[in-house]
């Protein structure tokens, strides 16, 4: 919030000053969060084979559409907001339950009209959101919030395994909740980097199971004020309960239908089993290249240099290998001349006895005997 009032740079207990502008840490670590997630989905589109730029495009439109998400849902589920609270700013209190259902929803939008495999760039970013949810989680720290009950053993008091709030010291869920996502990260992020066997959309309701079963189990150990019961009813622990339903749902209709398909519940016994063989982009001008990243990138073509042809390469050399140097002329010998016989001058009066070629009779000679001169002669 902007007060004139406020310093020009410094800090306060919850967040920092830029221009005399309160940015809190919450802000900051949030936004933190929401770039190394971008970046590291960037990475996974083109390791699998996907133009890395399309994060931009999801970066614009998603990430408004899950912080208002986040909002909203925090707003209908918490007793204490109401939905007028959506309208009263600055914002306290987000929902990661409603911010990955509005982020994920407004991506799916996003990918149907651009014309691109929802399940494959699904598979690259929202295995992401755990590593943001990881980073997001110390805002809960620097708010003093979203932390369990009161430790009351002297040996378990120490951070980060409790948290020092309201004179007590408290489990620090959200600490827990962190470690054991990053934990599922590390697991989501291997696989989607190291295999690419179909189906596609696995890795990412995997997340969904990942994350509803962790939300699931920590909930109920939470402090009360940290749970969302509108009208007596947990709605954290229900939606939870649900990210895993239907996470497992998903999984076990893709695989059906994959071993329908292809007689295999991953890969294929009948055909290709790689899932991403195809290169996506939601531009047509974007080629591929080769890539040391990109699992397919053997398949491309080296990036030309500048001024080269981008499919033969720089100088013409196909696929972006170097020229080969033009062969030296060999200087070509002179052909002997054939020595031909002075001519001699015709009289002016045949000799008598001798016949003119008008007069002289058919040689009887066959033409084809005729002998072929050896002398060589150039092709016109």
């Amino acid at each position: 919030m902007l007060n004139l009032l406020n310093p020009l740079f410094g800090a306060y207990d919850k967040g920092i000053y830029v221009f005399g502008l309160q940015v809190q840490y919450y802000a900051i670590v949030i936004v933190t969060g929401m770039i190394v997630a971008a970046a590291l989905s960037a990475l996974l589109m083109k390791r699998r084979n996907m133009d890395p730029n399309f994060i931009f495009t999801l970066f614009i439109f998603c990430i408004p559409t899950a912080v208002i998400g986040a909002r909203l849902f925090s707003c209908l589920t918490d007793p204490n907001l109401g939905i007028g609270a959506l309208f009263r700013f600055p914002w306290e209190g987000l929902s990661i339950t409603g911010g990955v259902i509005g982020g994920v929803t407004a991506g799916l939008v996003v990918c149907l009209v651009c014309k691109v495999n929802f399940l494959r760039a699904a598979d690259c970013v929202v295995v992401n959101i755990l590593i943001a949810q990881v980073i997001g989680r110390w805002g809960n720290y620097f708010n003093g919030e979203v932390y369990g009950g009161v430790v009351t053993n002297p040996a378990l008091q120490w951070f980060p395994f409790a948290v020092f709030e309201g004179g007590q010291w408290h489990y620090a869920f959200f600490f827990y909740e962190g470690v054991v996502n990053a934990i599922g990260w590390a697991i989501l992020f291997t696989l989607a980097w190291k295999f690419a066997k179909k189906p596609n959309g696995v890795l990412m309701f995997s997340y969904f199971v990942w994350y509803g079963t962790v939300r699931s189990i920590m909930e109920p150990f939470r402090d009360p004020d940290f749970i969302l019961s509108g009208g007596g009813i947990w709605w954290s622990e229900v939606f939870a309960v649900g990210m895993v339903i239907f996470g497992l749902a998903g999984i076990a209709v893709l695989c059906y239908l994959n071993y329908r398909k292809e007689g295999a519940f991953f890969g294929s016994k009948t055909g290709e089993p790689c899932g991403i063989t195809e290169f996506l982009t939601s531009s047509k001008e974007e080629v591929p290249y080769y890539s040391k990243v990109n699992l397919l990138g053997d398949r491309y073509p080296v990036k030309p240099e500048k001024g080269g042809d981008a499919k033969t390469g720089p100088d013409g050399a196909p696929g972006g290998e170097e020229p080969l140097e033009p062969l030296e002329e060999m200087p070509s010998e002179p052909a002997e001349e054939t020595p031909s016989e002075p001519a001699k001058e015709s009289p002016s009066e045949p000799e008598k006895g001798v016949e003119t070629a008008s007069e002289a009779p058919m040689s009887e000679t066959p033409i084809s005997e005729t002998p072929i001169s050896e002398t060589p002669h150039e092709e016109e």
